[in-house]
């Protein structure tokens, strides 16, 4: 098992998760964080600490964005390790429960 990070964090990318991980398994891109499931190692401390809701088990991920789990593994091989928190991005409180926001993802 492997956590997964999904839409709802596009255009938000608070780091509070970053802070507890033990293991650095979170990579920044421009406007999203993923979870590497190679370097996870399902500790879920994550989890709670999300203000936007957007970590889930990977057997609990919403069916709507299951293509999430594939795609946290793909974006994990492209982008830089994260280890420490950093301001979430501007209007991130605008867009944090917005729905549809795949398309506004920035490789």
């Amino acid at each position: 098992m492997t956590f997964v990070v999904t839409e709802n964090c596009i255009r938000c990318k608070y780091t509070d998760c970053v802070e507890v991980c033990p293991v650095d398994c979170f990579h920044e891109g421009p406007n999203f964080l993923v979870i590497n499931p190679e370097t996870c190692i399902d500790c879920s401390l994550c989890v709670p600490e999300c203000p936007a809701d957007a970590i889930f088990a990977d057997k609990d991920v919403p069916p709507d964005q299951a293509h999430f789990t594939a795609l946290n593994a793909e974006l994990a091989e492209l982008w830089p390790v994260i280890t420490q928190t950093s301001d979430p991005m501007l209007g991130a409180d605008d867009w944090v429960d917005q729905g549809d926001k795949l398309q506004f993802l920035e490789r």
